[in-house]
């Protein structure tokens, strides 16, 4: 307990500072869920379109900044480049791993088996 009265770590509702703490929730330590946030069970992450939108909004601004005179910047903008296709090719592993054809992810990329496979083949089985 703190001067306040509250437990080191305790969160306070914003609105009411002198509001009691709000307990916080403990997670499973295997799947990392918080049983109060997620009362069913952890079900499968799924990123949703709004998510990959935020993601191209973010990119876009960059890109934005850069054009706007922050030529130091350039290199950070091609390193981003780089690391954008190297979660792609960690993602198309995993799909992989999961059991996913490439023709399925060809399917997705608007392209053919053939054309995914040698792009992000590389040492995926």
């Amino acid at each position: 307990m703190n001067q306040s009265g509250q437990q080191p770590g305790a969160l306070t509702s914003p609105a009411d500072p002198a509001a009691a703490p709000i307990p916080q929730a403990s997670a499973d330590p295997q799947s990392g869920v918080k049983g109060t946030l997620t009362p069913k069970g952890a079900g499968r992450v799924v990123e949703t379109p709004e998510f990959a939108a935020f993601a191209r909004r973010i990119m876009r601004a960059y890109g934005r900044r850069i054009a706007a005179g922050d030529v130091d910047a350039l290199p950070d903008l091609i390193a981003l480049a780089g690391e954008v296709d190297a979660v792609i090719t960690q993602a198309v592993a995993a799909l992989r791993a999961e059991g996913y054809s490439w023709s399925e992810i060809g399917a997705r990329l608007g392209t053919t088996r053939q054309a995914a496979q040698q792009r992000f083949g590389r040492g995926v089985a």
